[in-house]
């Protein structure tokens, strides 16, 4: 299964019958052209919005319905219009005018300071300018079916592309952890080194007031106190274990978002860790590096559904 971005853009047109509402046969056999386009971005949860024609607003619900069932998280704009097929508007028929005429008659006998209609109140009023094709709701959600698989394969493309730069930053991240595998001890043999330097330093200035064997062992007990606090071999492990399974996350696809964004969380926790833990300048370096490739992956899993 494929890995899905939530960004996505696609776009439908169609060009199908309509008629006029005004009773009058006007406009019978023309044609009305819709279009409608879909685009989302990247959100926590399904937020769809709707930006369509009042001829259409019957059918939102079940728009809405279409799209719950084929996407997941998102935000979701859905755009529609319709005109007629030549572009310009279609005037109202002269019965429709004289109504409107005889209506804003009487309106303004009782309020004399109504101001009159202009002509995109007539066109609206009238029902000149976007008269309801025959089949509306079915033209639209045939249209709303093609633009949600077009937007699924464009969604599919961009996690592909997302998937592919995840999989090379936790291929970067692997190197790093293997880099930082034997520093931890070196750098332990290297403090048990300077210890065990400091006791036989300790023993010539003290010229035997100090047992050799105490001073000793309180060289080596620091030595191991110093080794347990720089010991990073279990954030190492969870560090290969979490990418072990953010590559397993992304080779099974889906709705895998959430799960991703858990496992960068926990990634940045190691590394931050890793870095807290630092007892050399080349450790520090590794646990920035991976910091950045983690933001690095953050950002992106961001996108992903």
């Amino acid at each position: 299964m494929a890995v899905y971005s939530m960004t996505g853009y696609a776009s439908v047109e169609r060009s199908i019958p309509r008629q006029g509402t005004s009773g009058e046969g006007d406009g019978a056999g023309e044609e009305a052209r819709l279009s409608l386009e879909i685009r989302s971005v990247n959100s926590r949860f399904l937020d769809i919005a709707f930006r369509l024609p009042d001829d259409w607003r019957a059918h939102e619900a079940s728009l809405r319905e279409m799209i719950t069932t084929r996407l997941k998280r998102g935000k979701v704009e859905v755009r529609g219009a319709a005109e007629h097929a030549d572009g310009a508007a279609t005037l109202p028929g002269a019965r429709a005018l004289q109504r409107l005429t005889h209506a804003q008659d009487q309106v303004r006998a009782w309020f004399p300071q109504a101001a009159p209609l202009s002509v995109a109140e007539v066109l609206r009023l009238a029902d000149g300018g976007a008269r309801t094709p025959v089949d509306a709701g079915d033209a639209v959600r045939a249209m709303l079916l093609s633009a949600l698989d077009d937007l699924k394969a464009s969604r599919a493309r961009e996690g592909a592309r997302l998937a592919a730069m995840l999989s090379e930053r936790i291929e970067q991240l692997r190197a790093l952890v293997t880099e930082a595998a034997p520093l931890v001890p070196q750098l332990v043999e290297q403090q048990r080194q300077r210890f065990l330097a400091r006791w036989r330093e300790a023993m010539q200035a003290a010229e035997g007031q100090v047992a050799p064997e105490a001073a000793q062992d309180r060289a080596l007990t620091e030595a191991t106190a110093f080794a347990i606090r720089i010991d990073v071999a279990e954030e190492l492990t969870r560090l290969s274990s979490h990418l072990d399974e953010i590559t397993r996350l992304l080779g099974k696809g889906g709705e895998v978002g959430k799960r991703l964004d858990f496992l960068i969380q926990e990634l940045h926790r190691e590394a931050n860790t890793l870095g807290s833990k630092s007892a050399a300048l080349e450790l520090t370096k590794i646990g920035v590096d991976m910091k950045v490739l983690i933001e690095q992956m953050r950002e992106q899993v961001q996108n992903i559904e």
